[in-house]
């Protein structure tokens, strides 16, 4: 019994640590693809995803950390007052930007954008 015991518990540890270990490898050595759109105001946002729910957005110089929310259609982020959407994938998709108000609405259009 302890020999059964042994024989499947030290691979499954041995396995669990080799997981782990590449993916922390995976987590310092992974480029995020930037996204850069080009705004009608001629502003330009860029934008990365660095996790499945997170966005980080960079608009007028200054950036922003954003969370993944709920919408009806294509991506949306919020977060320090913005709201980022995106829908559709390379040059053809489109991003537009939000003031998002303190109680969770969307506020003001601030760029309706374009990817480069």
């Amino acid at each position: 019994m302890k020999f059964l015991l042994l024989f499947t518990l030290v691979p499954t540890v041995l396995l669990v640590g080799c997981v782990n270990l590449k993916q922390g490898q995976a987590s310092k050595t992974m480029k995020y693809n930037l996204h850069t759109y080009q705004c009608e105001s001629g502003e330009v946002v860029s934008a990365v995803y660095p996790l499945a729910d997170k966005a980080a957005v960079k608009y007028k110089g200054n950036n922003y950390n954003l969370t993944i929310a709920v919408s009806a259609s294509g991506s949306r982020y919020v977060g320090e007052g913005l709201e980022w959407w995106s829908k559709g994938t390379g040059e053809a998709s489109e991003g537009a930007l939000f003031k998002h108000l303190e109680d969770g609405t969307t506020g003001n259009s601030l760029e309706s954008c374009t990817k480069k």
